[in-house]
């Protein structure tokens, strides 16, 4: 099918249209946030050591992720195809991933950074595992369990907005490193969940 890896800023919709996808082409989402979060949510060593990288609004460091993401492509429901949501995160780590694995393309969703830290810094989350955003939701507590909504501490403004910066700094470069490749195609990512996701498929379309 296809190897994708899926770029944008932090809340552009990556995660989102990653599931999408994945049900449309059977293929499977790798998520390395997905990964790091049910590290944390265990207590685990390394999802201690993430977490306090994460609430600082930092990159978890190269070496740490590479491992990862190269035990989980190695597995057998791989072989034909798979989504990369948040890996590569920096040139060293888009480097590494060719060295044990072909990219297909490389699909941009663009999104404008106000409209980012708008999605992000409005999301509540609840224990049992729903999520709101102030701006539809204005409730504190969740409608399914009753349970008090929180923000999570990567979530804050002050920390999306580092999140951001970071990102400028050490992940943008991942477009022109794509473009060199001709595997970068880029869509527009503020029309809503159901337009992104009719750009998508037609990038995926397009290169099968």
């Amino acid at each position: 099918m296809a190897n994708i890896v899926l770029l944008g800023a932090p809340g552009a919709g990556k995660g989102t249209q990653a599931a999408l996808i994945k049900e449309k082409y059977n293929l499977p989402h790798i998520s390395t946030g997905d990964i790091f979060r049910k590290n944390i949510r265990e207590g685990t060593p390394l999802g201690v050591q993430v977490k306090a990288i994460i609430d600082r609004g930092e990159l978890v460091p190269d070496e740490l992720t590479v491992a990862l993401v190269k035990d989980r492509l190695a597995q057998p429901d791989c072989k034909d195809g798979y989504i990369l949501d948040g890996f590569p995160r920096t040139i060293a780590q888009a480097e590494a991933l060719e060295g044990f694995s072909k990219v297909d393309m490389a699909i941009n969703i663009a999104v404008e950074n106000e409209a980012v830290i708008g999605r992000i810094a409005g999301r509540r989350m609840c224990k049992c595992g729903e999520t709101y955003h102030v701006s539809t939701y204005d409730r504190e507590e969740c409608a399914k369990c009753g349970s008090r909504l929180y923000q999570r501490d990567d979530d804050r403004e002050e920390v999306v907005r580092e999140r951001l910066r970071v990102y400028d700094e050490q992940t943008k470069p991942l477009i022109d490193f794509y473009a060199n490749r001709n595997l970068l195609r880029t869509v527009d990512g503020s029309g809503g969940v159901d337009a992104t996701f009719e750009l998508v498929c037609k990038v995926i379309d397009g290169n099968r």
